[in-house]
């Protein structure tokens, strides 16, 4: 029998829920909690029949007072739904006398020029103005999507941190991580080296089939020079968890158009002629092994890998052909910095 937690773990099912509960949220902020007042708007965002209204009204309004100022001001208040509602009134009047209609538009022209419409095309614009429960909609829209990310981002950290206590494989690899930062980072400057401008360990461990770091390298006043990072490059053998048989370093920098690489393989993926000839154009091969060093180069950066930690995965597979985990340190230098 499926169990609901076995449901959880189908995207589709995260998917539909989250859409569900997005709506539900949106539903509850958008028009309860905080729903949208729209108010102090002009007649830009009437009905095109309210607007000729307006417009009727605007004009007796200046048959009384002879205030241009006003009219102008309400005229230009319609916006580009000016010219279609007085073509509207000048075809149906409803008892507005046509010498008046003709005054006020005379008024307009005075001040707006022969356009009408100040500065703007004669031509009226061939977008209808956004009606007031267009703007509610948008609004209620967007809360919507956003309910929706936020549910489908705490469904997804419920499905990763289960009331069994499971423990994932990234977690492992971050409490690893943690741990050989406290007693394996190199001091350099012990070693005659100029401090790393950045420096970071990063673990793999088996089962974190999405295995893929990236770190900035910024100066220490924020200026950016590149990324660095660690990456699955190949497996082998086939189901799950994924065996990784190499992984691949890289260092990009901002001043040069190639980004550097070297895939770091297994015992027996480095003596594996088809592997080798599979991996060989994503950069230099080399054999993985405890306490190696690799160093990366470009333009103006160097980096220095150091193989931390490696431990071989035991199963059906070929001898030392994947990793259990394998963690290593990362320091990246600015070649300036090397020289002086």
């Amino acid at each position: 029998m499926t169990s609901p937690l076995d449901l959880l773990k189908k995207p589709l099912v995260v998917g539909i829920l989250g859409a569900v509960a997005g709506i539900l949220i949106g539903l509850l902020w958008g028009w309860v909690i905080q729903p949208v007042k729209f108010i102090d708007a002009t007649p830009a965002v009437l009905r095109p029949d309210l607007q000729q209204d307006y417009l009727r009204m605007t004009i007796d309004s200046f048959r009384v007072n002879r205030d241009p100022n006003l009219a102008v001001r309400r005229w230009n208040d319609l916006g580009p739904a000016a010219i279609p509602a007085l073509q509207a009134v000048q075809k149906d009047p409803k008892g507005i006398d046509p010498v008046v209609i003709a005054a006020f538009v005379q008024q307009i022209q005075m001040v707006n020029g022969p356009n009408l419409v100040g500065g703007g095309s004669s031509q009226p614009s061939s977008g209808a103005p956004i009606s007031g429960l267009a703007v509610v909609g948008i609004g209620v829209l967007l809360v919507l999507l956003v309910g929706a990310a936020v549910a489908v981002f705490f469904l997804r950290r419920l499905l990763t941190n289960r009331t069994s206590g499971e423990v994932t494989p990234s977690m492992q690899a971050a409490e690893i991580t943690r741990e050989a930062a406290k007693t394996k980072t190199t001091n350099f400057e012990s070693m005659g080296v100029a401090p790393p401008i950045t420096q970071n360990m990063t673990t793999y461990v088996l089962g974190d089939d999405l295995y893929d770091e990236s770190f900035s390298i910024d100066t220490s006043g924020g200026e950016f020079l590149g990324e660095y990072g660690v990456g699955v490059s190949e497996t082998v053998g086939v189901g799950d968890p994924k065996k990784v048989t190499a992984l691949e370093i890289w260092l990009f920098d901002k001043n040069d158009i190639k980004t550097a690489t070297k895939v770091l393989m297994s015992a027996h993926a480095f003596n594996d002629a088809g592997l080798r000839a599979r991996l060989e154009a994503k950069g230099e091969l080399i054999q993985i092994e405890p306490q190696k060093q690799i160093m990366l180069e470009t333009e103006t950066l160097q980096l220095l890998a150091t193989v931390v930690d490696l431990q071989y995965g035991n199963g059906s597979m070929p001898d030392k052909s994947y990793f259990e985990r394998t963690t290593l340190e990362l320091a990246v230098w600015r070649k300036a910095d090397q020289k002086t």
